[in-house]
């Protein structure tokens, strides 16, 4: 509701900018700002999105879009009540009722004499029966079999196929009325939302786990038995090589009939249902297809691979209607992110493919420009925050990211290849989140130019983007860091020296974070026992399971909940722990001048200015007495001594950074930069402080309720239901007064 009239709103007030400004430039187009949408198509660990939920995902937002129309078309036919007696018409639009009279002749028997002397009106309700015909259509395609041979056509052919179709009747009225020196406000920001969000109102990204697609083609090629061994006991190098062969060849790979697994067959029909998705929708509803757990080359190989086999890559040409994404998350994987994409680089099918296809790719050089002299040959590439921050903590995280990018932007360059940017972030610290414009403005170098691409998620979409004035607010506030840091780069992210230092940091805080979760033995019975992470696996408010398979460890727990539990039990330990230690380290070696260069750093570096930015204020939201309280009440007698002393530790660590941060930002409390936020977090602190308290209870009986019962003795007045559903609304009250859930 809101975006569909802020987007709009956004391109106008650019446009006027530039024109106040730079009236020598011309502005971009009107769909600069676009929205995409996980919901419905992001199947990674969500066994419920099938190819169907997918397909249904795209008929309803059509349907939402299509509804939206139809209102603003009415009230354009009621504005645009123009007589022939008072107005000339191009004979264009003459001809076009003409020719809307003979294919829907029930319009011009019911509304001829009424709108006898008012063409507008008159085509205006032609427009308006093609709208409601074409979500007719929509309605049937929804209950409909995806990979039918035709769409169905439903009470009346006379459907718009497409958003350009509309679009163009909607410019035959404004040109008649431009030639009469006439103009339509309503009528222009109408055209405006069309040419933005056309038919399909967000476009869909694909999103499914490497190992999928490697599992498939193993049980594919077992079958055919076409490889000396199984595809995946292959080494990289093998692998490749296969592959890049296979994806030269039209012979297809995979049989009519699917005798294979119950994944393998879904992961094959969900390229299927990607084909028909394209053909029924157009190319723009899904164009984007994210391989989380990215290792290697191989793995967008493979999914390239797939998508030959349904018809979205042709062999022949190397043109394909999809782009394949990495997904790059864990720390390791960070650091292989850039030979991983020049090994793909050095691949001339695959730089054929970025290129548009052989064509393109050999008349050039794969060196592809627009008419302004830009780069066409677009490779994205997502960064994942969350599970690199729980990997290798805060500052580690962030700065692997940091230099990720560097990397990245450097070999795409060298290749001739534009570089976009995917930022995976969540909408907590430890997940990535935090100010947008502080963030982008901290990216390095010439890793943005013009171009970036961010998830919004949680209760970022509550806070940023519930009221128009808001949602207007933060789209100029990212369009404004975008322009700036693609046109004033800082440059501090080339100083080597610096570069040096801060791989310190990041090499310090990652061992004595690392030191903690994944080295110290109590740890793991430590973060299960006081933090509600048991009862959080139980909410229904994520799209996932809690954990990745049946273990019960650091390993296979996903970064959402992860975050999520140490924010409820007011720790926020993901989001510093670690970061006091590296800076500690640096000041012991000289406390005068070091001290010095940090706080230089600070104001002079966008990036350490973020990364300590943020510290600051999840320091701020820690509360260290609520903290002890669940180590306190939920610890089992016989943990209470070892549980203290992990806590302890904690608390150490929080208060040498703590410390530090205010050394190196010059404060005496913590925000004090930012009295707003300040207050803000101080009031929402108290307010959840009851809430701490309740929680501790609930989840303390709850406990004893689940012993109980095992013991085959119960003593409680509650239900194990009412003792879960209390502390479920404990859990999401304080997310709702942090303003984070993870």
């Amino acid at each position: 509701e809101v975006l569909f009239d802020a987007i709009p709103q956004l391109y106008n007030r650019l446009k006027q900018a530039l024109k106040d400004s730079f009236p020598w430039l011309t502005p971009p187009a009107k769909n600069f700002c676009k929205f995409g949408s996980w919901v419905g198509s992001d199947r990674d660990g969500n066994p419920s999105v099938t190819p169907e939920v997918t397909w249904q995902t795209a008929c309803y937002q059509r349907s939402l879009v299509l509804e939206k129309y139809i209102n603003s078309v009415k009230r354009l036919t009621n504005l645009l009540s123009l007589s022939l007696h008072w107005s000339d018409v191009l004979p264009e639009l003459l001809d076009s009722l003409e020719h809307d009279r003979s294919q829907m002749p029930e319009v011009y028997e019911r509304l001829a004499i009424r709108y006898r002397q008012e063409p507008y009106r008159l085509k205006l309700a032609y427009v308006q029966q093609r709208l409601e015909n074409t979500l007719e259509r929509n309605r049937h395609l929804s209950t409909s079999k995806i990979l039918q041979a035709e769409s169905p056509e439903t009470v009346n052919p006379y459907v718009y196929r497409s958003g350009a179709e509309f679009l163009a009747e909607l410019q035959l009225i404004e040109r008649n009325l431009a030639e009469t020196g006439l103009s339509c406000q309503e009528l222009a920001h109408l055209i405006c939302q069309v040419e933005i969000y056309g038919f399909n109102l967000a476009h869909l990204d694909i999103r499914q786990e490497s190992s999928r697609h490697s599992d498939t083609l193993n049980e594919i090629t077992e079958y055919l038995q076409i490889l000396p061994k199984p595809y995946n006991e292959l080494s990289e190098a093998e692998r490749s090589l296969w592959l890049a062969t296979e994806l030269q060849t039209r012979r297809p790979l995979i049989p009519s009939e699917l005798p294979f697994s119950e994944k393998a067959c879904e992961t094959i029909e969900t390229f299927r249902m990607l084909r028909r998705l394209q053909q029924e929708f157009g190319q723009d509803i899904c164009q984007t297809y994210v391989i989380s757990m990215s290792h290697e080359a191989s793995d967008l190989l493979e999914v390239l691979l797939l998508a030959k086999e349904a018809g979205l890559y042709d062999p022949g040409t190397a043109t394909s209607s999809i782009r394949v994404v990495p997904l790059f998350e864990t720390v390791e994987d960070l650091k292989k992110a850039p030979g991983v994409m020049k090994s793909l680089f050095e691949l001339p099918p695959y730089r054929a493919c970025l290129a548009g296809g052989y064509l393109l790719f050999g008349n050039n050089n794969g060196q592809i420009t627009n008419d302004n002299g830009q780069l066409t040959s677009l490779q994205e590439v997502m960064l994942g925050y969350s599970d690199s921050n729980k990997d290798s903590g805060f500052l580690s995280s962030n700065w692997e990211i940091h230099k990720a990018q560097k990397s990245l932007q450097k070999i795409a360059e060298e290749y001739g290849i534009a570089l976009r940017i995917f930022h995976g972030r969540g909408g907590s610290v430890g997940r990535g989140g935090g100010p947008a414009y502080e963030a982008i403005l901290a990216q390095p170098g010439r890793s943005i130019n013009g171009r970036i691409k961010i998830t919004e998620q949680g209760e970022v979409l509550a806070s940023k983007y519930t009221l128009p004035e808001l949602a207007l607010y933060h789209l100029e506030t990212v369009t404004t860091a975008v322009i700036q840091a693609s046109l004033l780069g800082s440059g501090f992210d080339n100083l080597e020296p610096w570069n040096e230092i801060m791989e310190e940091f990041a090499t310090r805080s990652r061992q004595h974070y690392r030191a903690l979760i994944y080295e110290q033995p109590d740890f793991l019975d430590f973060f299960n026992e006081i933090t509600p992470i048991q009862e959080i696996s139980q909410l229904q408010i994520s799209s996932r399971p809690a954990r990745r398979g049946g273990k019960k460890d650091f390993s296979s727990l996903r970064a959402i909940p992860w975050v999520f539990s140490w924010t409820q039990s007011r720790f926020l330990l993901p989001s510093w722990y670690g970061v006091g230690t590296a800076l500690n380290g640096f000041l012991d070696e000289e406390p005068e001048e070091n001290l010095k260069l940090l706080r230089y750093f600070y104001f002079k570096w966008p990036f350490f200015k973020m990364a300590i930015s943020k510290v600051e204020m999840t320091l701020a939201k820690v509360d260290l007495q609520i903290a002890g309280h669940y180590v306190r009440k939920l610890s089992k007698p016989e943990d209470s001594e070892r549980f203290e002393r992990l806590f302890e530790q904690i608390s150490s660590e929080f208060n040498l950074t703590r410390d530090l941060i205010l050394l190196i930002t010059g404060h005496k409390r913590l925000l004090d930069g930012d009295p707003d936020l300040q207050r803000s977090v101080h009031l929402r602190n108290g307010t959840i402080v009851p809430l701490g308290f309740l929680q501790v209870s609930l989840l303390k009986r709850l406990r004893q309720h689940g012993n109980q019962t095992a013991t085959g003795f119960v003593q409680s007045r509650y239900s194990k239901g009412e003792l879960l559903r209390g502390a479920l609304l404990t859990i999401n009250g304080i997310a709702a007064g942090m303003r984070n859930t993870g």
